[in-house]
């Protein structure tokens, strides 16, 4: 069967990203200080430019894509949506399911939505040099590609485990001028001290997010960039449920149900965020389900309190869905997955019931991932896999009541990096870990006490 691709003239690449803030019914919770009481913006500047603090705390619907920012994103954007007509014919179900496709970026995901944007704020800011962290490498490549683009040297903290398995993402972060540096390491005092208290550890974003912090907040001539989380992260990210729902118009289609991956929650307040908006506009009600593994539940076991973005507690803290600062999540595949807590706009959402989440195993999702490049062609990231597996769960329950819903989900990247992975699942090495509810219940307990 002819696969349906959608496309759009490079004329429709948004001109605004669009900002969740302004239609919730509730004002986000202030993030607080390391004395427990509301932070002014301004306290951010530490590690931030100002440019991007106005974005982060802005309750302003639209804001403007600089047009310098739009140029680059022409390279790969609009990025295309299928109608996923063979993998439904495989499935056998009545269901319509349609998937956008974030791989055709330089970098192979949706994080140079955000890494581009970043680096032009920063370089208007007179700014230099950023340090990082990346899980699976997929940040740490965009945003090393975004400062060659702008002249921005760049420092990657990668977690240790992610750097050992994804040795081609530490290739492809160096060939775009990025400095890639195993996390924990002995460069920072964060680093230091767990190192001392074990030297095997295998590190967490948590761990990268505290060095990638202390240097920014120790170098006038530098500041920090995050790829996930926070607020001004996920507005950027917005491109792709925008364009999305051009490309459902020009169909004649609009989903029922929204599948993306979720950790930190750029690539599902990506996708997500502006079909929200239709609802609030008192549009049509869509399903949206945000997907983590079962291994590092933090929206579907975590606690709803304030709580560091970092191991450390160098950042601010925030209302967030959390597993706990310093939990440490088992070394699985889907490395950009494996954060302890989820962003504050996801976080809020989800405690108001507004969307929607479920945790799934590992082995479960790399099914999913093969059965899928088998109908469809295009090898998805392990992160990507988590939506894939309960796109299909959810066509599969439909197969069985004979109903008929239009499904879509966000291809987040390619996996043309993580065949490692892929070779481990076909060699049955690959495990399920289900964190025990005991190690959680005990990271839970080290909150920062802060009533919410």
């Amino acid at each position: 069967m002819k696969q349906t691709k959608i496309l759009l003239p490079e004329t429709e690449i948004p001109k605004h990203w669009y900002n969740v803030v302004a239609d919730l019914k509730n004002p986000p919770a202030p993030p607080m200080g390391p004395d427990g009481l509301p932070m002014d913006p301004s306290a951010m500047s530490a590690i931030f430019a100002d440019n991007i603090i106005e974005q982060e705390v802005s309750a302003q619907r639209w804001i403007e894509i600089p047009e310098p920012v739009r140029e680059i994103y022409q390279q790969w954007r609009p990025t295309p949506m299928f109608r996923a007509h063979r993998l439904e014919e495989a499935l056998g179900t009545p269901c319509k399911i349609y998937y956008k496709y974030e791989g055709v970026s330089a970098a192979g995901s949706h994080k140079l939505n955000s890494a581009i944007p970043q680096a032009y704020y920063n370089k208007v800011a007179g700014i230099n040099r950023l340090t990082t962290e990346t899980g699976a490498g997929q940040w740490g490549s965009s945003l090393s590609l975004a400062g060659q683009m702008f002249g921005i040297d760049v420092r990657v903290y990668m977690v240790k485990v992610s750097y050992n398995q994804k040795p081609f993402r530490r290739s492809m972060m160096q060939t775009w001028g990025g400095e890639v540096l195993a996390s924990p390491t002995n460069l920072t005092e964060t680093g230091r001290r767990i190192l001392a208290e074990d030297p095997d550890n295998q590190g967490s974003l948590g761990i990268a997010i505290s060095e990638a912090v202390e240097e920014a907040a120790s170098r006038d001539d530098t500041k920090y960039s995050l790829g996930s989380v926070l607020n001004h992260v996920l507005l950027h990210q917005t491109v792709i449920g925008l364009e999305a729902k051009k490309q459902f118009e020009m169909v004649g289609d609009y989903p029922d149900m929204i599948f993306a991956p979720c950790g930190g929650g750029s690539n599902f307040g990506g996708v997500a965020f502006p079909f929200y908006a239709d609802e609030a506009a008192g549009g049509k009600a869509v399903r949206l389900v945000a997907v983590e593994p079962s291994s590092c539940p933090s929206l579907t076991k975590g606690h709803y309190a304030y709580d560091f973005g970092d191991t450390a507690g160098h950042t601010p803290m925030t209302l967030q869905y959390t597993l706990g600062h310093d939990f440490m999540p088992p070394g699985i595949h889907a490395g950009g997955l494996r954060y302890h807590g989820a962003s504050a706009l996801v976080s809020q959402m989800y405690h108001e019931k507004l969307i929607e989440a479920v945790s799934v195993p590992q082995i479960a999702t790399f099914e999913a991932g093969v059965q899928f490049a088998r109908a469809e062609g295009i090898i998805p990231a392990p992160e990507s896999n988590h939506a894939i597996r309960t796109c299909i769960d959810e066509a599969l329950r439909c197969k069985e009541s004979g109903e008929a819903k239009t499904l879509f989900f966000n291809l987040s990247g390619h996996g043309h990096f993580d065949m490692v992975s892929y070779d481990k699942y076909f060699t049955q090495q690959l495990e399920d870990y289900d964190y025990p509810q005991s190690e959680i219940d005990a990271a839970l307990e080290r909150l920062p006490k802060v009533k919410a």
